[in-house]
């Protein structure tokens, strides 16, 4: 485990457990994960911290990816969520265990015509799919094309292309990508669905011929061959592909974009013609190309890059411009189609219209107008032919005059074939290839293919020649019921939609019907029985049905109304009905005190056990005792002056005045 990378072992979202890293793009890193939530493996493929950044392409990001988790097809890499946690964004997708077709193509080299076809029916199954919901790949390519362990494959990266192709131009880091792009892109032109057609006609190529129709040592100036050169045909590099195969790999590569298969559906429907019959030919011939192709608005490399750079001299025949207005024809006669024998196929112009503006005839007139450059050709043309005639002479009458006559056998053409019928062969030494698989064609026990391939010449030597044999183990079996009682019923529904997403060639589509029932001893959502039982084989359209638990039984009980109630009768009468006392709150009432006011959930039916709060009132407010008013005393009383009168002392009170002193007073 990486312990440098900042991301082993986080927890996005409270739910994806970053485990390991699994891979780079030019866009996002990669990881292996794990769902805490359904428990399964998934891939977690987070942006790039400098893509980040800028919240226009976050933006784009988020809805290119939701619209690709909205796509649902056995053949491509489901996405099963989108996401920002944070400052991380990262979409969470399908775990695929298998290799890229680039890897297989690596390893196996040339693939059989059958395999290739087996392949690319796949592939265009996948891409119709996409197309029919308005999402187009455009980078497809074997990289991005996996390889289940049952032989199926998987399309990934749908709507991501559009989002590197604002970041990154025609240069070195896109060379991987630029072998399959198609004229239009590397124009810098519109692009559609047919963009996609082209990519899946080289991904073709290359599985049929272990080559790419065009190499070079840079993005750009193999970007110039797919505008202006013509590949050699499919059938020069390898003899054994049917002519019909090559006519519809050259067909999807049909630089105009008018010429081209319009659709993905068009492609299915002569794929599965040939399937049907693998001696049908569709007439097609490679036309002259025209770069003045219209709607090309802003072509990616400049004309110096185009003047400046090398093309390669061993995979495609340049394009010379023809003397007629708007031609290119290529040089020597394999950039035409070869002679095809009489067409089998009833099929209609639009889907294999004949090819015309690069034939051979077309070819030899502009040879004629050639000035004085024709007579150096013509010489040359003459010393080569004179070469070509000495080595025909040396190969097929000189040589085995001074050298002993080599043996060679023919390898006969064993699929089809029980093994256990041809093992014994005194000429041959057999091995049955660890690829060998299921086969709904071939019953077990039967060749379904070999390397070397049927009609092939070899030497013997001092040996017997070895052949490996692909053995059919007979029809793929039907999966078995998993045991899913005692899981979580919504855990159980994904156990039968990933037996659906992990078998796409057996077309299972089975369904879920999901049961509640009451259950007093089984915890609530867990799963108590299915049908069909564990173990028991699953056929297609089986409606499986999961009975899980919704716990007991649930007992509804009316709420009184207990305003008026003392607040021990109140809590006496909850209880006689199975409720419970809950919040009581004192609050000011004219009520006596301890008399309850109000209470929730009046008239509800609700479950037993339910808490019902109280409101109780604290009793009428108290009423003042009045305080008596205070006295007063009355004034003394003016007594007349006379002169003979003694003046009574001065007393001096400093309160209400004495009565007793008051009737000390002498009498006047």
């Amino acid at each position: 485990m990486d312990t440098t990378d900042k991301y082993i072992g986080r927890l996005l979202d409270n739910r994806y457990e970053i485990l390991e890293k699994i891979g780079t793009g030019g866009m996002a890193v990669v990881y292996k994960a794990r769902c805490h939530r359904l428990n399964r493996l998934v891939a977690v493929k987070i942006l790039k911290e400098e893509l980040a950044e800028d919240a226009d392409f976050r933006r784009r990001f988020h809805t290119e990816s939701q619209a690709v988790a909205m796509l649902s097809h056995p053949n491509i890499v489901a996405v099963y969520d989108v996401s920002k946690t944070a400052g991380i964004d990262y979409i969470v997708m399908e775990l695929i265990e298998g290799i890229t077709l680039k890897q297989y193509i690596n390893r196996k080299g040339l693939l059989g015509w059958k395999e290739s076809l087996h392949f690319a029916m796949q592939i265009a199954k996948a891409v119709s799919h996409a197309h029919s919901k308005g999402i187009i790949h455009r980078d497809i390519k074997p990289h991005n094309i996996m390889i289940l362990k049952d032989g199926s494959i998987k399309v990934a990266d749908f709507g991501i292309a559009r989002l590197v192709a604002t970041a990154n131009t025609l240069t070195q880091e896109s060379l991987g990508s630029v072998h399959y792009i198609s004229p239009e892109q590397a124009k810098g032109g519109h692009v559609d669905a047919r963009t996609d057609i082209y990519s899946l006609g080289v991904v073709m190529y290359e599985m049929l011929t272990s080559h790419l129709p065009f190499v070079g040592d840079s993005a750009v100036s193999v970007a110039i061959q797919h505008i202006s050169s013509i590949p050699l045909m499919p059938r020069d590099i390898n003899p054994e592909i049917p002519l019909g195969l090559e006519d519809i790999t050259m067909h999807a590569m049909e630089p105009k974009l008018a010429a081209r298969y319009a659709t993905a559906d068009e492609l299915l429907l002569d794929l599965e013609e040939f399937r049907k019959n693998p001696a049908i030919t569709f007439e097609y011939a490679l036309p002259a190309m025209d770069i003045s192709e219209p709607g090309i608005t802003k072509p990616v490399p400049s004309p110096a890059e185009i003047a400046n750079a090398e093309l390669p001299k061993n995979a495609a025949r340049p394009a010379a411009k023809s003397q007629k207005k708007g031609g290119i024809l290529g040089f020597g006669a394999k950039n035409q189609a070869p002679e095809r024998p009489p067409s089998h196929a009833a099929s209609s112009p639009s889907r294999a219209p004949v090819r015309t503006g690069g034939g051979r005839a077309n070819y030899r007139d502009n040879r004629k107008k050639a000035s004085a450059t024709s007579v150096m050709i013509a010489a040359l043309g003459g010393l080569v032919a004179i070469v070509l005639a000495v080595l025909f002479m040396w190969n097929y009458i000189l040589k085995d005059m001074f050298s002993p006559p080599v043996e060679y056998i023919e390898i006969p053409d064993f699929i089809g074939e029980v093994y256990n019928d041809i093992r014994q062969n005194a000429d041959f030494s057999f091995i049955i290839s660890e690829d060998s698989n299921f086969s709904e064609v071939y019953e077990a026990g039967k060749i379904y293919d070999q390397n070397p391939r049927g009609g092939t010449r070899a030497t013997p030597g001092d040996g017997k020649i070895v052949i490996t044999v692909f053995v059919s183990k007979g029809k793929r079996p039907m999966p078995s019921m998993p045991n899913l009682v005692g899981q979580d019923y919504r855990a159980a529904q994904n156990a039968i939609n990933d037996i659906n997403n992990d078998n796409p060639e057996l077309n299972l589509k089975l369904e879920v019907a999901l049961v509640p029932v009451v259950s007093d001893s089984i915890t609530k959502d867990l799963v108590i029985s299915t049908i069909p039982e564990f173990g028991e084989s699953l056929s297609p359209n089986t409606t499986v049905t999961i009975t899980y638990s919704e716990g007991p039984e649930i007992v509804t009980v009316r709420v009184p109304d207990l305003s008026g109630y003392t607040l021990s009768a109140a809590k006496l009468e909850l209880q006689s009905r199975d409720l419970v006392v809950g919040n009581v709150e004192y609050i000011d009432s004219d009520e006596p005190r301890d008399t309850v006011v109000f209470n929730t959930q009046v008239g509800e039916e609700v479950p037993e056990r339910t808490a019902i709060n109280l409101q109780v009132s604290n009793g009428p407010p108290e009423t003042p005792t009045p305080e008596p008013p205070e006295e007063e005393t009355p004034p003394p009383t003016d007594l007349p002056s006379d002169p003979d009168t003694p003046t009574p002392p001065d007393i001096s009170v400093d309160g209400p005045r004495d009565p007793d002193t008051v009737d000390a007073l002498p009498a006047v």
